[in-house]
């Protein structure tokens, strides 16, 4: 997954990523299906760790029933046998997948290292001297804080508040946390042009909650250990007034948890939408420097506006700004470069930053070994460069192919169902067609590779390498303002497992790392293709018409195209499905929040039913085989299912019922089943089982 930062300097739009999702099902009429409807054949059960089916039936618990824990009963065996390792916050399919690309980046590092007389400025040359700029201890434990000692100074020399916009712009530039962030995208209600935006940032903790809920024990503890984390940062970096300055950091952030919109709120594109004339900044921020500010970023005589994502808390900024002594923000522009640029100093601010943000907020108990951060540097600062060797030595050219096949049938699938959808109407029935024949589908690498040349990487200095590589990107987005969009550009790179749309392109992307099982199966049937990766192409494809993508057009403008009965009818549906995600919960005191979800909910339970159409339509009219003594359709809701597989500890948890958009595993899974139609007749699920949801109950979208 992208971090904030470059997430927003990519793209602040609503790129929906996949992260996992899945799908299936068909009806059949066999003997062997006939026979055991309730219990799934025991023959299911096989010694063979990739059976025919592409199933792997030893990870299932036959002791539970599909009909009452769909999720335990497919991967009931592996969640009671399998440790999260001691270095992960989450364990499951999704996360062996992320080790396998890890290995085989590995594998090419040490290949370009081990090359005598690399080239001077090409990409192995950076690959290599980026990656042993992070493995050489020896010398980042002789430097210790010295890396961050002129981003220090930098902040000293402040001499008023009004220098401080001019300071942000360059914090924004080499990736340290700020108040605000810049985003360089497409302009929603213009897609055509490349516009700036300014969003809310500055937090150290993951989310508003974790200042604000005095009523929750466990962040109030976690608020109380981050103040001691702060503290203790700054003292090993020599801060004389550690403690008293780590209170005034806190007390600051809290501030600004108090402004910031809560992460539902910022789901809603039309409010987040504000054009602010540069003219006119000062009336949202009269005390702001806004020139400063524009001429650091390199955004003067290159625009006339910004859109201004959250602007009551723009101006609630203001205001702090005026309120907040000078000291206080030097303290806090100072702790934020240091924690931005923590795991690359020397072991003792390792092990502080690792032990807060790693053990503390997410449960981990140890780091990683460090070939595999230093992998993750690589991996940030020249992603494609590694991306195209990876693809060069990893990715099949024939995946491609099938996967365009496959992509293919969903979306003729997707068309059938929205000409059967019997709550929209024939108007919005046309635009939705429309803006399904203009999706724009981008499989495994980007036809044009990312052009490094003018970044500079230095084998014995691995902090200005990052910086470097920040101000390179921060550089090449900047650049885009005022030039066309470029439409084949990748906001993924190749070895990234995941998947993502893209609403203002109109665009559905799947890196080469996701196409491998259990999303893909090569050797594998059908069925459990469209069980996996027909799931993922189903719920990226269902993005452009969930509660947000239905708001941006063919072209990726934000339009309505909606026709008034057609909003109040989905309307109705939303409303159902977020009542039935408020009621999940994955961890004791703490519920899913079936608003944050609600888009991904939608993509879900959608991709899952057209994925399950596809499947039908692809056997065109025949009767798929029996195999492992699994019909077409238990294959294609088992493949979903192992794909879901997932063991999550409980802080992590907690991160993600507040911060993410996705609903947890186990709920993205049985939630996603009880709705669809296609998973009764396949499990003959009925009254009184767990699993069963009355007709009347079921939220059954496109």
């Amino acid at each position: 997954m992208t971090s904030h930062k470059d997430y927003l300097l990519v793209k602040r739009s609503l790129i929906c990523a996949a992260v996992l999702t899945l799908v299936a099902g068909y009806t059949s009429s066999t003997a062997s299906f006939a026979q055991t409807p309730r219990t799934v054949a025991a023959a299911a059960m096989t010694s063979s760790a990739k059976p025919a089916s592409g199933i792997d039936m030893t990870n299932a618990d036959l002791a539970v029933r599909p009909q009452d824990d769909f999720y335990s009963y497919v991967n009931g065996s592996w969640l009671k046998k399998t440790e999260i390792p001691a270095d992960k916050s989450s364990w499951g399919a999704f996360y062996e997948l992320r080790e396998n690309s890890l290995t085989q980046l590995h594998t090419i590092v040490d290949a370009v290292s081990a090359e005598k007389d690399l080239k001077a400025g090409s990409n192995k040359q950076k690959i290599a001297d980026l990656y042993a700029s992070y493995m050489d201890e020896p010398a980042l434990e002789k430097l210790g804080i010295k890396p961050l000692e002129a981003e220090f100074a930098r902040v000293d020399a402040l001499k008023d508040k009004k220098q401080i916009p001019g300071l942000i712009a360059h914090l924004n530039s080499i990736g340290v946390n700020a108040p605000y962030d810049l985003g360089i995208h497409q302009d929603a209600k213009d897609s055509s042009k490349v516009i700036a935006d300014l969003g809310q940032s500055g937090l150290g903790l993951p989310d508003r909650d974790y200042y604000l809920k005095a009523d929750d024990a466990k962040l109030k503890d976690t608020l109380a250990k981050y103040r001691a984390h702060v503290a203790s940062m700054l003292t090993m970096s020599g801060d004389k007034a550690a403690k008293k300055n780590a209170a005034s950091i806190v007390a600051l952030e809290t501030a600004l948890a108090k402004i910031q919109w809560t992460k539902v709120e910022l789901r809603d594109p039309v409010k987040a939408y504000n054009r602010v004339e540069l003219d006119q900044l000062h009336t949202l921020a009269p005390h702001f420097e806004w020139d400063g500010y524009l001429a650091g970023a390199g955004l003067k005589d290159k625009v006339s506006y910004l859109v201004i994502s959250q602007p009551t808390y723009i101006k609630g900024l203001d205001k702090i700004l005026q309120d907040t002594p000078l000291p206080v923000w030097k303290a806090y522009f100072k702790w934020h470069v240091l924690s931005s640029y923590a795991s690359q100093l020397s072991k003792e601010y390792v092990d502080q930053n690792f032990s807060f943000k790693g053990t503390v907020l997410r449960g981990v108990p140890q780091n990683e070994p460090r070939w595999k951060r230093g992998i993750s540097v690589v991996e940030a600062g020249i992603g494609e460069g590694l991306g195209q060797l990876y693809v060069e030595q990893f990715f099949p050219p024939e995946n491609k192919a099938r996967m365009e096949k496959l992509v293919a049938n969903l979306i003729a699938a997707y068309n059938h169902s929205i000409d059967g959808l019997d709550w929209m109407g024939p108007d919005t029935k046309k635009q939705a067609q429309k803006k399904l024949s203009t999706l724009m589908l981008k499989i495994g690498y980007p036809d044009k590779w990312r052009d490094y040349s003018n970044l500079s990487i230095k084998r014995d200095d691995l902090v200005g390498n990052t910086m470097r590589a920040s101000e390179f990107e921060f550089k090449r987005n900047i650049d885009k303002l005022g030039k066309p969009v470029d439409r084949a550009e990748w906001g993924m790179t190749p070895q990234t497992v995941n998947a993502y749309y893209n609403p203002e392109l109109n665009e559905i992307v799947f890196p080469a790392a996701i196409l491998q099982p259990p999303f893909f199966n090569a050797n594998a049937d059908d069925a459990v293709n469209y069980g996996g990766i027909g799931g993922v192409i189903g719920h990226e494809i269902s993005h452009g018409f969930d509660d947000q993508g239905s708001q941006y057009d063919e072209i990726g403008n934000l339009r309505d195209w909606w026709t008034k009965e057609d909003h109040e009818k989905f309307a109705v549906k939303t409303k159902a499905l977020v009542q039935q995600y408020n009621a999940y919960s994955p961890v004791a005191g703490y519920k899913v929040n079936g608003e944050l979800t609600l888009g991904e909910n939608i993509a879900d339970n959608s991709g899952l039913a057209i994925a399950y159409k596809a499947y039908h339509l692809s056997l065109d009219g025949k009767t798929p085989p029996v195999i492992d003594g699994l019909t077409g359709d238990q294959r294609l809701y088992l493949g979903w299912g192992q794909v879901w597989r997932a063991k999550v500890r409980d802080a992590q948890a907690i991160v993600y019922v507040k911060t993410d958009p996705h609903s947890p595993p186990r709920f993205r899974g049985n939630g996603t089943l009880g709705n669809q139609p296609g998973f009764y007749s396949a499990f003959d699920v009925k009254p009184g089982d767990k699993m069963y949801l009355p007709p009347e109950q079921r939220v059954i979208m496109w």
